[in-house]
């Protein structure tokens, strides 16, 4: 009994402490909240006026197109992606962190109408995105190579053997193995990857800021 003022305090020292400790933690957490990435509107309207004036004007000259200058994703779609990504990279390598994974957006463009047979699976996509610029989403992984220098390659999540790098002869660039040729389900022949963003034109300009 006479100990028990002594474990009265050691415990409410503790709890103190983890008290603390929780406080500072979600203090951190508000503090990276508060002090989002931004960029001044006058250089984003910059940018995107020195595309539409240039590349986007010689476009729409050479292939006879009203392209598209923007295309949007909802945040509902971005979240899944990313948590994919995460959850199938840990379900085959529990050892890669987030600190390794990324994403690779390539400038892409659909097929012509005529060729739209290749999109049959792609019900969302309508034909009035025929030739028209779009983004495709790929993750990456980081990986270190010759004297330890970080690079960002594309890999399948779906896919263990595009984890590994694998150097190629006569001291060419290091490269990702390829995805297994052999692949037993229909799952493992697909790449993660994501498109079918809304692309203006063909929706309508005026959501538009810049």
């Amino acid at each position: 009994m006479q100990n028990l003022p002594v474990y009265a305090i050691v415990f409410l020292c503790g709890a103190l402490v983890l008290y603390l400790f929780q406080k500072l933690i979600s203090a951190i957490d508000k503090s990276e909240r508060k002090y989002p990435n931004t960029m001044d509107p006058k250089i984003i309207h910059h940018m995107v006026d020195n595309y539409r004036i240039n590349h986007l004007d010689a476009i729409n000259k050479t292939l006879g197109l009203d392209d598209a200058h923007s295309v949007s994703f909802d945040l509902k779609t971005l979240k899944k992606f990313i948590t994919d990504i995460e959850y199938q990279t840990k379900k085959r390598n529990s050892s890669i962190g987030i600190a390794a994974l990324g994403i690779r957006f390539y400038y892409a463009a659909y097929p012509k109408e005529g060729e739209w047979e290749n999109m049959a699976n792609e019900k969302a996509i309508g034909k009035d995105y025929a030739q028209k610029h779009t983004l495709i989403m790929i993750p990456t992984l980081k990986k270190k190579i010759n004297q330890g220098s970080n690079l960002d390659y594309d890999f399948n999540p779906l896919d263990e053997t595009t984890f590994i790098i694998k150097e190629r002869e006569n001291d060419r660039p290091v490269t990702l193995m390829a995805m297994s040729s052999d692949a037993g389900d229909a799952q493992s022949r697909q790449v993660m990857a994501q498109n079918h963003g809304q692309l203006i034109p063909p929706a309508e300009a005026a959501v538009e800021i810049y």
